[in-house]
């Protein structure tokens, strides 16, 4: 499979990268500082996900593209406007799009959202916000085959296990309350969906 990920250089974009080399695919990784990325097993080429041109132009003739784009503290406005510059430089394309999005969104047992939870950490609400606007982008559109993939309450780098829990909109916990998975099996979901898609235009999750 030819696969183009947007974010290579950030935490959950090189574990994609280097999940999908091993696996076999051929994979174009994207970063807008290619420098921040050199110790990938693959090139490094130039790209900004906010821009439509740049998005057309890496993701032609592949078969998917995996954003994990991910903006530093006080810029979380620009996840929304990577999301605009990824649906518009795909829309018509009939490439799909896997995104790594966040857990904002997700319903958790006593029935809200994560975000609306009173115990949300505050400095945390900023990112959590641009995700659940992320979320909204994508479930308005209809142009694009697109995938949200939602990861627990806590992601974090880790141990590979290759083993996850799937759910759909509803954060999941297990019997000592804790909501979380490595970075490195998330990215093993994300490739899962990648080669066997089993959700289209819609949002799913995971967890240890």
């Amino acid at each position: 499979m030819r696969i183009t990920v947007f974010g290579a250089a950030g935490n959950v974009g090189r574990r994609v990268v280097a999940e999908a080399v091993a696996r076999g695919h051929e994979v174009t990784a994207v970063a807008r500082d290619p420098r921040r990325a050199e110790d990938l097993p693959v090139p490094v080429r130039p790209g900004d996900a906010a821009n439509p041109d740049d998005v057309a132009a890496l993701s032609r003739g592949q078969d998917l593209v995996i954003t994990a784009t991910r903006p530093a503290p006080g810029r979380e406005h620009e996840l929304v406007e990577a999301t605009r510059g990824l649906l518009k430089g795909l829309a018509g394309t009939g490439i799909r799009l896997l995104a790594a999005g966040g857990a904002a969104s997700l319903l958790t047992p006593a029935g809200t959202t994560v975000l609306e939870d009173p115990g949300f950490p505050a400095e945390l609400r900023p990112i959590a916000a641009a995700c659940q606007a992320q979320h909204d982008e994508y479930r308005t559109d209809t142009a694009v085959d697109w995938t949200y993939a939602s990861p627990p309450a806590l992601l974090e780098p880790g141990e590979r296990t290759g083993h996850y829990r799937l759910g759909g909109d509803e954060l999941l916990v297990d019997s000592d309350g804790r909501s979380a998975i490595s970075m490195e099996d998330f990215a093993v979901a994300l490739l899962d969906e990648a080669e066997r898609p089993r959700h289209h235009r819609t949002r799913f999750t995971v967890a240890n």
